[in-house]
This record gives structure tokens, sequence and C-alpha cells, in this order.
């Protein structure tokens, strides 16, 4: 073993990595990574506005999607400076304190998400297949109740991640993204980590799969419903409602699975892969996201455009 790989390995500093091979391209790779980070930022910001300042949006379903356009800039937040510090070639560097925290936010942020994406589907469910009973089921009490219950991800995940400070890191510590993930540190501890794979697949179970579950269920009940109105028109404005939803649950599931595919079963897959997916696990949703929803709400949509006239003045 060579002396700067022991360096590397007694330190608690871990070494971030880009596109492997493609070290010189890091400068060229920033420019889009920079622009999407700037439209997450700015995307989401402009949603949680809107929501705020349009008292007609003041209700269940546009107060769920701000807790995704939130969760979706938090995600972009704890990320952006050592995704662009690696790009840019300011610091491929960062602590273990550092890098568990930030690995706090991109899993607990996650899993956040999956839950309001759940709210989401629920709201779709009693506005089609109980209209009448709308108001009085999802009242703003009930809402912020929602809300708190599905801040049990920020607290499920703790035990996994207080464990990661603990751990003998014997292996050389290079990371095979430009930030932190449970599965890549776990990859280089040499402690006892069957606690955490068992708790951590038992989460994405408890989680995100059943979140999953769950969602389709509604939407099973929703399409019986939607087929059980005669009129045609109407049955096409109740989907209408729908669709939407349907693709921000896609955008976000997706990317999910597909990291998770590669991390278990992609091992002999070039590094370059394992870095590609994770890019697209953290950016991608929150990039789709206001996109999508700006499409759906017309308020969202004119106020973009008013921002956007008055840039280009």
């Amino acid at each position: 073993m060579s002396a700067s790989s022991a360096s590397i390995i007694n330190s608690s500093v871990f070494i971030l990595t880009g596109f492997p091979g493609l070290d010189q391209y890091h400068p060229w790779f920033s420019i889009p990574f920079s622009s999407i980070y700037a439209v997450v930022f700015l995307g989401n910001c402009l949603v949680l506005h809107v929501i705020h300042t349009e008292q007609s949006l003041h209700e269940p379903m546009f107060y769920f999607l701000a807790m995704l356009a939130l969760t979706d800039l938090c995600i972009g937040l704890s990320t952006v400076h050592t995704v662009l510090g690696v790009l840019w070639g300011l610091s491929q560097e960062i602590g273990l304190d550092a890098c568990i925290s930030q690995t706090y936010f991109v899993h607990g942020l996650s899993c956040t998400e999956s839950g309001v994406l759940l709210a989401m589907a629920f709201d779709r469910f009693i506005a089609i297949c109980n209209p009448l009973r709308y108001t009085s089921i999802l009242t703003n009490n009930r809402v912020i109740l929602m809300v708190a219950i599905l801040m049990r991800s920020a607290l499920s995940i703790l035990p996994v991640i207080i464990r990661l400070k603990f751990f003998h890191y014997c292996r050389p510590h290079i990371l095979f993204h430009s930030f932190c993930l449970h599965q890549d540190l776990l990859r280089l501890a040499c402690s006892d980590i069957r606690f955490n794979s068992f708790y951590a697949l038992a989460l994405v179970i408890c989680n995100l799969l059943l979140d999953a579950v769950l969602i389709l269920i509604s939407y099973v009940f929703i399409l019986h419903t939607v087929l059980a109105i005669a009129s045609r028109e109407e049955r096409l404005k109740s989907l209408q409602t729908c669709v939407f939803h349907i693709c921000a649950v896609l955008v976000f599931y997706i990317p999910i699975i597909g990291l998770t595919m590669v991390h278990r079963f992609g091992k002999h897959l070039s590094p370059f892969v394992h870095v590609l997916m994770g890019n697209i696990y953290i950016l991608f949703p929150p990039l789709m996201h206001p996109i999508i929803y700006s499409v759906k709400t017309q308020q969202i949509r004119s106020r973009m455009k008013q921002w956007f006239s008055l840039k280009l003045k």
C-alpha cells in the first residue's frame, strides 16, 4: 500500500469523484449542471411564492405541492456545493461529519417526498371518489397533521445515519459520486454493517415501496369511479386532474428504482453509470416537478410568463 493510499484510509476525509476518466471535461459538464441547479432553485421558489401569494391556491392539493417543492429545493441545496465543487475543480474532499449530514438530507428528503406524493394521491382519491365530503375530510388541521406524519422519515432514518459515525472505514475513502450516499459509505466500512443493510432495506420497503403500492391502490379506486361516470367529457375532465400527479410520481420513482438496481445488481457496470444514475436521482425530479405543475396550474404559468417578460425588458 502506498503512503498516499494509507493517508486516505487513516484520515476522516473522503474523496468525491465526478465522471471517472472524463476529468478534463468537468468544466464543460458544469455548464449544464449549473443551469439545472439554477432552474431547480428558481422553479421551486416560484412555485412556493405563487402558492403563498395566490389566495385561490390555498387548498390541500397546493399545500402538498408546496411541500413537494420545498423538499425538491432542499435536496438541490444539500448537494449543489459538492457537485459543482467537484466539477469546477474547487474541492473533491468532504469530512466524515459533513458527508453523514449530506447522506441524512438526501435519503431523508427522498422518503419525505415519497410521502408527499402519497398524500397528493389521497387528495385526488377524495376529490374524485368522494367529492361532496372533500372539504370536510381534508380540513386545514388534518392537512397539518398529514404533513407532520410525513416527517416520519426524518426520524426513521436516524438510526442508520448515527451508526455511520462509529464505523471504521478501512478501505480507500473514495466515493463513487460527487455527493454522499448511504450505500457508498457502507461500501468503505470494515465494521459490522448488517444492521444498516437490513434496516435500510426495511425503510425502503416500509416507506418507498408501501407508498408506491398505496398510490397504485388509490388510482385503481379512482379509475373504477371514473369509468362509472356516464358522461365522456366528465370522465376526461376527472382523468386530466390526475395525469400531472401520475407524471410527478413516475418522475420521482423511476430514478430511485434505477439507482437502487444499479447499486444492488450493477457492480459489474462502469463507474460512469453509477455517477450518471446518482445525478439523475438528485436532479431529475426537482427539475421536472415545477415544469409539470406549472403546465397544470394556470396561476403558476401566468406568473412565470410575467417573470420572464420582466427579465426580457
